[in-house]
C-alpha cells in the first residue's frame, strides 16, 4: 500500500478516500450505492481514471475478470473490489 493508504484498508476508508476523488472531479456528492455510470457523471474515459487512481492509490492491480463496468458502477463496488485485491483474493 501506498503511503496515504498505510493504515489498514475498511470499506469505510476506501469509500471515503473514493467519494473524495469523485466529488473534486465532478463537483457532485455521491451516495455509495449510487450508480455512476446511470447519473451520465462517469463516461468509459473517466472510468479508465477510476481504474488508475485505484491501483495508485490502493496499491492494487485491476485487470483480467476484475476489469468490469460491474465493479466500478458504485462506490460501494469499487470499495469491494479494493478490499479483495487488497487481501490478494482475485476471484479467479
Amino acid at each position: 500500500m501506498t503511503e496515504a493508504t498505510s493504515t489498514p484498508l475498511s470499506t469505510q476508508s476506501v469509500e471515503a478516500e473514493l467519494k473524495a476523488f469523485l466529488e473534486t472531479r465532478t463537483k457532485t456528492v455521491w451516495e455509495s450505492d449510487a450508480d455512476l455510470f446511470e447519473s451520465g457523471a462517469v463516461s468509459s474515459l473517466f472510468a479508465m481514471e477510476l481504474v488508475v487512481f485505484v491501483e495508485k492509490t490502493f496499491d492494487v492491480t485491476v485487470s483480467g475478470p476484475d476489469l468490469t463496468l460491474a465493479n466500478f458502477r458504485t462506490v460501494r463496488e469499487m470499495a469491494n473490489l479494493v478490499l479483495r485485491l487488497a487481501a490478494g483474493n482475485t476471484g479467479e
